[in-house]
């Protein structure tokens, strides 16, 4: 058999373990929590404003979705792949299943698996510092995986799916510039056609089942996959780490040990420098200034990030940091704060993506490494962790009783018909809502 006639029995055969139902019921409510959020931005409110939420065909809706979750930025984020499997994967399945119906909870593992398996047979870490998006060229990997459990294709049928997303995978989309980047249109792209796949392969269609056999890798992009994380058994949703606020990954480590630092008595106002290490493949990405009115700048900055967990650490979990200028402090404290590669770093890289903080204040200096950050498997969130993300993060949008009606609908969706009262509950909450501004940091 193929790689892909191997990971198409696993896909149509997939069952789960009473740990990894549990882990894929908390990805998907603390994913519901990203979907509210992604639609409060101006990039969530343009898609919103193309119609293709709660309209359309199916091929549509799953687009639309996934790309709100995406652009969130508080969405899952699995580090050893460089993917984010669950903006992909549970909008694709609850939008599938909602339809057709199914068996959610393997399709949502399933897909779990087959984003990060390929992230991490592509080297995804590695890949995206050469321009290459993992998430982006895996989507439709991973929504095909999706679709052919939902759909019920069998090994076979499942294979050719994947051999078909394969065939539409896109690497790259160019730096994510402007107040609406075209990024999320690709990425919601990329699902469809990953949803495209599976239904071809059920009408029969075929793809070329020895694309990780032959040269397609490395003629195309000029990869060489790693046959053995394809096929790894190990259940990516175990591996898979929360965001704990709305950031870039790569900027989180750095903040988590600056606010570990201010919690062990160390004020902001005290600090007059502040020097961040970082492992050398992701300083370019974070090592950069903000452009006013590109939240993307805002995001992806690790000084404003470290800035912010420093003078206004309850904003870091607002989706919608964009602000016309800082907030007070912001661009001062900001100044303080130098950026630079740390070698020693990669050890733990990029399993962990970690960061060393050394600062110095009117009591002395300090230093931290911190490797993992709330939410990672090292330090898991549980249930009561997850449901408190999804409050400070919807709430503020929806109002209490809105939110615990999204919360416990997320947490009960795996039941049986709980994907259609959910995508229902979604669709007409992002159609009918009006957005408030972010008021965080004024």
């Amino acid at each position: 058999m193929t790689l892909l006639e191997q990971f198409g029995a696993r896909v149509a055969r997939a069952g789960l373990s009473g740990p990894v139902q549990h882990a894929a019921r908390l990805h998907l409510a603390d994913t519901v929590g990203a979907w509210v959020a992604g639609s409060a931005t101006a990039e969530g409110r343009a898609l919103l404003a193309l119609g293709e939420v709660g309209g359309g065909d199916l091929p549509e809706r799953v687009a639309a979705h996934c790309a709100l979750v995406r652009l969130s930025e508080i969405d899952d984020i699995h580090l050893a792949s460089a993917t984010t499997p669950g903006a992909l994967v549970v909008p694709a399945a609850l939008t599938i299943a909602a339809e057709h119906g199914g068996a959610l909870a393997e399709a949502v593992a399933a897909g779990y698996d087959a984003m990060t398996r390929l992230g991490l047979a592509l080297n995804g870490p590695s890949i995206l510092y050469r321009g290459i998006w993992p998430t982006y060229l895996c989507a439709p990997f991973a929504v095909a995986a999706v679709a052919s459990r939902l759909l019920g294709l069998d090994q076979k049928q499942s294979a050719h799916a994947l051999a078909i997303a394969l065939s539409l995978s896109s690497a790259a989309v160019g730096r994510p510039a402007g107040a609406t980047t075209s990024r999320w249109l690709a990425i919601g792209n990329a699902a469809r056609c990953g949803l495209a796949a599976a239904l071809a392969a059920r009408a029969g269609f075929t793809g070329d089942l020895s694309l990780f056999e032959g040269d397609f890798f490395r003629s195309v992009y000029g990869l060489a996959p790693d046959p053995a994380s394809l096929l790894d058994e190990q259940p990516a949703l175990l591996e898979t780490s929360f965001k704990p606020w709305c950031a870039a990954r790569q900027t989180m480590a750095a903040a988590q040990a600056l606010r570990e630092i201010i919690e062990e008595g160390v004020p902001a106002a005290t600090m007059s420098k502040v020097s961040v290490g970082v492992p050398p493949p992701t300083l370019k990405m974070i090592d950069h200034g903000i452009v006013p009115g590109e939240r993307a700048s805002f995001l992806t900055s690790v000084a404003y990030q470290v800035a912010l967990a420093a003078l206004h650490p309850d904003a870091t979990i607002d989706v919608r940091q964009t602000p016309a200028s800082f907030p007070e402090g912001i661009g001062d404290f900001m100044a303080k704060i130098s950026v630079g590669a740390d070698e020693d770093l990669l050890q733990h890289y990029p399993k962990a993506w970690p960061a060393r903080l050394v600062v110095s204040a009117s009591a002395g200096e300090r230093e931290r490494l911190v490797l993992h950050v709330p939410g990672d498997p090292e330090r898991p969130f549980d249930e009561l962790q997850v449901a408190a993300k999804f409050r400070r993060l919807v709430e503020p949008l929806v109002g209490d009783r809105a939110s615990e009606e999204l919360l416990h609908l997320a947490c009960a969706a795996l039941d049986g018909g709980g994907a259609n009262a959910l995508l229902e509950a979604l669709e007409r909450c992002a159609a009918t809502r009006p957005v408030p501004a972010s008021t965080m940091l004024r």
